[in-house]
């Protein structure tokens, strides 16, 4: 099935998940093998040999997501972060340089500050909407450029296209952790980026039952060095995990459409409410980037990220005090969740460049009935008083 056919809805149905040859099976089956007989020595059927090089379940996903982000090449890995370390490992070598957001993920800020700097990965942090900071942070040996947007969890947006000319021109790749937008809103890949990385365990997947990772690249040349390292660094998807992601895409664009609607109901509440100070979701005109987003993204997404006025102990209050907004890590899932970025999944970015402003509060806005979710919201923020 080429991209170039459907539209987005009907590849993520479709794509790399034709009827099962031998049974009609309409559902992609559960490959739950290890290895695989062969016709003589050397003799594979349809390419595959052992598990952890390539698997039937797998490679419908890993299909499936190269048609989402308009790309050649797609791979699925155990994390997202087993994703960003094998795509690094792979284009980078020790004594090169990355660039990475001032406000990237904590998980992705702990990969570079603890593990790959100690390999001889060097680093710098730079706003990614501030394209000055970004050009005058890239110098000699500067191999990727790391880019999320919007950013985890101050939700800032970059202009892909521009920060791909700033990549470059500096020799460097650009690398676009699209994880919170979702292939269904953003697709950096058509605007010059030259990978993608998601954590499918989050909007991909969408129903917090399954931990998982993935890249996509626009070069084939790229993604076979990928697939090479994939399978030597052994980080892959398993096969329940991958049908599991593979279920999830199915409905991202309805589910994507949902949170989108309901996290501008949120925020419209958040707008009027007096303990709020600041309010961030790329749909928002006030927040920064957002004619960026208006141009780059389908629509605004779920995540929605606001201030307190009293600081640290109002939004950790306010955090502890919901009933639908599940107190949790992670992020888009079905069911709507708040949390404490400072004290949570960024508590490692503490005391560093990249350190979040304790009176945050991150929202992923999940698809329930948006009318509860406001009330539960409002309620929470009403016992400050």
């Amino acid at each position: 099935m080429s991209e170039l056919e459907f539209e987005f809805e009907t590849l993520a149905i479709h794509a790399g998940q034709d009827p099962d040859p031998a049974t009609g099976a309409v559902v992609v089956p559960i490959h739950q093998t290890s290895t695989y007989a062969q016709d003589g020595i050397g003799g594979l059927r349809a390419g595959y040999e052992y598990s952890r090089s390539a698997n039937p379940t797998r490679t419908a996903l890993e299909t499936c997501l190269a048609a989402l982000e308009a790309g050649s090449v797609g791979l699925a890995f155990a994390s997202g972060l087993a994703a960003e370390d094998t795509l690094l490992r792979t284009v980078c070598q020790p004594g090169d340089h990355v660039v990475i957001p001032s406000d990237a993920y904590g998980g992705t800020y702990r990969l570079f500050a603890n593990v790959l700097d100690r390999w001889g990965v060097r680093w710098t942090a730079a706003p990614s909407d501030d394209l000055g900071a970004v050009q005058a942070a890239c110098g000699d040996g500067t191999a990727v450029v790391w880019c999320e947007t919007p950013t985890n969890p101050l939700l800032g947006v970059a202009d892909i296209a521009e920060l791909a000319g700033v990549a470059h021109s500096a020799g460097a790749l650009l690398v676009v952790d699209n994880t919170f937008a979702s292939p269904y809103l953003q697709q950096p890949l058509t605007l010059g980026a030259d990978a993608v990385v998601h954590s499918t365990t989050k909007y991909l997947g969408g129903h917090s039952d399954v931990v998982g990772g993935a890249l996509v690249v626009a070069d084939e040349e790229l993604g076979e060095r990928l697939r090479y390292h994939q399978n030597a660094m052994g980080a892959i998807a398993g096969p329940f995990d991958a049908w599991l992601v593979l279920r999830g895409i199915k409905t991202l664009a309805l589910r994507m459409d949902r949170h989108s609607d309901n996290a501008a109901a949120v925020v419209d509440l958040l707008r009027e409410h007096p303990a709020v100070g600041e309010v961030r979701w790329p749909g928002l005109a006030s927040s920064p980037g957002h004619d960026i987003a208006a141009r780059q993204m389908r629509r605004p997404g779920g995540m929605v990220s606001f201030r307190l006025g009293d600081g640290e102990p109002a939004a950790r209050r306010v955090c502890e005090r919901t009933r639908l907004f599940t107190l949790a890590e992670s992020l888009g899932g079905v069911e709507s969740l708040i949390e404490h970025p400072a004290s949570m999944t960024h508590a490692s970015a503490a005391g560093s460049a990249l350190e979040v402003p304790a009176d945050l509060v991150r929202l992923s806005v999940g698809v329930e009935a948006a009318s509860d979710l406001v009330d539960d919201l409002r309620r929470a923020l009403d016992s400050l008083r």
